[in-house]
């Protein structure tokens, strides 16, 4: 629980404490069984109390990726221009690979890679789509693959120098 949720725990608790009929004994009784039960909900988080422990590598064979080339370089693009790079692969691996999930690094990059699984041999395509509407200079983005794989997670890069769009005077001013 956050902080602000604690404090108001314990006022109100206070209060209900403080505000009940009944001796002290019944009072501290009554807290005492009320901390306890706050000490088990917040013990009771995911992480709370166990440390997070580093991925081991699973036995058997396991799939592979070999990419042609990890980084694309878009050179000089004007603002609000959308592109797109294909980064092919091949599973180098000894199983068929399986690819959970591709995330772009923000919302302007935006990957799709194939869903079904790549036999061991196979190959395969990422596309990764860079909009660069609001983002003016230098762009370095990458892409998370989580796959079947060991490591689990792959990192594909993206860059671009991105022209600024040219400014409208009119709308920048106070209007008129």
């Amino acid at each position: 629980m956050n902080r602000v949720m604690k404090s108001a725990l314990a006022i109100g608790l206070l209060a209900f404490v403080f505000g009940a009929c009944g001796s002290d004994k019944d009072a501290e009784k009554r807290i005492a069984e009320l901390e306890s039960k706050l000490e088990k909900l917040e013990s009771s988080k995911p992480g709370a109390a166990t440390p997070a422990q580093p991925e081991e590598k699973p036995e058997g064979p396991l799939p592979a990726f070999e990419f042609a080339e990890e980084e694309h370089d878009f050179g000089t693009i004007n603002e609000g221009d959308v592109v797109e790079h294909t980064f092919t692969f091949t599973n180098t691996g000894e199983a068929p690979l399986i690819i959970q999930s591709a995330k772009g690094s923000c919302g302007c990059t935006v990957p799709t890679w194939p869903k079904e699984p790549i036999p061991v041999g196979g190959t395969g395509e990422i596309v990764a789509k860079f909009d660069s509407k609001g983002k003016p200079n230098i762009q370095n983005k990458t892409v998370t693959i989580t796959a079947n794989t060991w490591p689990k997670n792959s990192t594909l890069r993206i860059k671009a120098m991105v022209t600024p769009a040219a400014k409208d005077e009119a709308a920048e001013g106070p209007v008129k």
